[in-house]
């Protein structure tokens, strides 16, 4: 129990000292002159945030869209339907989301199938990408640390204490938990000033969530380290979709190639769903008894 004290307040202190450390910079800042000096005033580059309808988001894809040459409307029906549903208010960034998904399911397929990285499913991966995409992965990764951390630590405290709770109110109670802390965070947002964290959205806090209480749910069935190594391949495997996700050409592709898109990715799944070898993780686990036999 000491032992996961310590380790939560390890975790709290990682995650507040990252997120104040330009806040803490600024602060100790002194400048070696008195007398004042007029400096020109830069403005921060900032990523486009794809879930965002932003004009930093939509601009490029809206004039890539207004460029392409439409053909036929039976050879480019999607097409077609993509330029009506952008010219009727639909955001761009929504429809290439949407088309980056599939690619980002097949990633992770490919990744447990091929690979052998195991996770919790297939949709938690594929939502925590787009998290990714919505808030940075740094961030994420640390908010979830801090989610695991309180709901972790609660559990553990209402076991140590002997307090008996059926399973959804005691879920219920660490939820309260966690939404206490991650407010908490967002109350110091005027002294953090980190642009990514300040503009969290409940979508990606609600996300982080379901991750923590699958953490829970198997650390509860099964063991801390299976529910560490889910966890973690998890996360992995939500990285690598994330990179997939913020691949600026193949954003372009998939709104400029819709059809080839989405035919290509469902011939590739069911390609994929044919395979039945032995994973790359499972060839190099066994590896010493398949090169004696």
């Amino acid at each position: 129990m000491r032992r996961l004290i310590i380790s939560f307040f390890v975790v709290l202190a990682l995650f507040l000292a990252v997120i104040f450390e330009p806040a803490v910079s600024l602060a100790i800042k002194v400048t070696p002159s008195p007398v004042p000096t007029v400096e020109p005033t830069s403005t921060p580059v900032t990523v486009p945030d794809l879930t965002q309808k932003t004009p930093q988001t939509l601009g490029p894809l809206e004039a890539l869209l207004n460029k392409q040459k439409l053909g036929s409307v039976w050879s480019n029906p999607v097409k077609y339907a993509i330029r009506g549903a952008v010219s009727s208010g639909v955001p761009a960034n929504t429809i290439v989301l949407l088309l980056l998904l599939p690619i980002s399911a097949f990633v992770i397929a490919v990744a447990r199938n091929i690979i052998g990285i195991r996770g919790f499913g297939i949709f938690l991966p594929a939502a925590l990408s787009v998290v990714f995409v919505a808030i940075g992965p740094v961030v994420g990764i640390l908010l979830f640390l801090l989610i695991v951390a309180i709901s972790t630590f609660v559990r553990l405290t209402l076991r140590k204490l002997k307090v008996k709770l059926l399973y959804l109110p005691r879920m219920a109670l660490i939820l309260w938990a966690v939404v206490v802390g991650v407010l908490a965070v967002l109350f110091s947002a005027p002294l953090i000033k980190s642009a990514s964290l300040t503009n969290v959205s409940i979508f990606a806090v609600l996300i982080l969530i379901l991750l923590a209480e699958d953490f829970i749910r198997v650390q509860l069935g099964k063991s801390v380290k299976t529910a560490i190594s889910l966890t973690s391949e998890t996360l992995i495997i939500a990285l690598v979709s994330y990179i997939f996700l913020t691949l600026k050409p193949l954003q372009n592709f998939v709104l400029l190639k819709p059809e080839i898109t989405l035919l290509g990715t469902g011939i590739l799944d069911v390609v994929l769903a044919k395979y039945s070898g032995l994973r790359l993780m499972e060839i190099w686990r066994f590896r010493k008894l398949i090169n004696n036999s």
